[in-house]
């Protein structure tokens, strides 16, 4: 018995009628005989009574029916969730993260994307790039968002955004009483800084233009790290505007005067070639919320 067998079987059953069923199938009805006699006969039992007002299902029949009813809608069911899963609407989705802005920047984009793809289940790794990059080699994450650009040939990257850097010092410090701070005020601070080239190197950048050498606290192990103890009064540091999402007791953030805008940016990286409907369906959320920031800078 064979899912065509069963389709001629419900089409007569539903239709109660040999030469109705025939039609409804596109089919003469002699072939659609055979194949009902084809069918009880490897079953071994009769499933329709031949009436003069057409055909009436047995007991076996009926309970055939019932079955091949389920066994349709699974059918159904399975082809609609394979069309879903070749077009980004179902599966499992594992992203990597990592940095400050997954306290803004990222969970935008992950509630842009769960709110148009609910059947997908979304899962995030909190790790640094050097630990990403072979996870991304070996599929256990399929996207990562950071902020370091990873050099390498067979990784993809793509824009997402860029925010403002601001000053985050402690609410006692004399220069919190500024509405803006002028980055040659920070001549004589410690800066303090995390583990990210890309803020060490931007704040480096920053002083030198500046007409000042940073006096560069130990590096801490995260921005987040670095941003208490900016509350604590020993020093200050510079961080993108997502930190203001995080509520830490004695800490203010103050925009920086400069002489060049300074702004810091937010990737996605991704294996090149990686063909996932999944994968394209994220990107597309990613370039959408793209085009919506770009739209409200102009």
């Amino acid at each position: 018995m064979d899912l065509r067998q069963l389709t001629y079987f419900m089409a007569v059953a539903d239709t109660n009628h040999l030469g109705r069923a025939a039609e409804k199938l596109h089919l003469s009805q002699p072939p659609l005989t055979r194949q009902i006699q084809q069918l009880e006969a490897e079953l071994g039992v009769q499933l329709f009574k031949r009436t003069a007002r057409g055909m009436r299902l047995t007991a076996a029949g009926e309970a055939l029916a019932r079955d091949a009813r389920n066994i349709h809608s699974l059918v159904t069911q399975a082809a609609e969730r394979a069309q879903r899963a070749g077009q980004g609407q179902v599966g499992r989705l594992d992203v990597g993260v990592y940095g400050s802005a997954v306290f803004g920047l990222v969970p935008k984009v992950l509630q842009a994307f769960v709110r148009s793809h609910p059947e997908v289940e979304l899962v995030l790794h909190q790790a640094q790039t050097p630990a990403q990059l072979p996870a991304l080699r070996q599929g256990r994450v399929q996207l990562v968002f950071e902020r370091l650009l990873p050099e390498e040939d067979d990784i993809q990257v793509e824009p997402v955004a860029r925010e403002a850097v601001l000053l985050a010092l402690s609410s006692c410090h004399a220069l919190a009483e500024q509405a803006e701070v002028d980055m040659a005020e920070l001549r004589d601070e410690t800066l303090i800084v995390g583990t990210s080239p890309t803020i060490t190197a931007m704040t480096l950048q920053l002083c030198r233009a500046h007409g000042f050498a940073p006096r560069l606290s130990t590096p801490s192990s995260d921005i987040v790290t670095a941003t208490v103890l900016a509350a604590t009064g020993v020093g200050v540091t510079l961080v993108p505007a997502s930190m203001t999402q995080v509520n830490i007791p004695g800490i203010v953030y103050r925009p920086l005067r400069t002489r060049f805008p300074v702004h810091i940016e937010l990737h996605c990286f991704y294996l090149r070639g990686n063909d996932s409907p999944l994968l394209a369906a994220m990107l597309q959320t990613v370039r959408q919320y793209r085009a919506h920031l770009e739209e409200k800078d102009r």
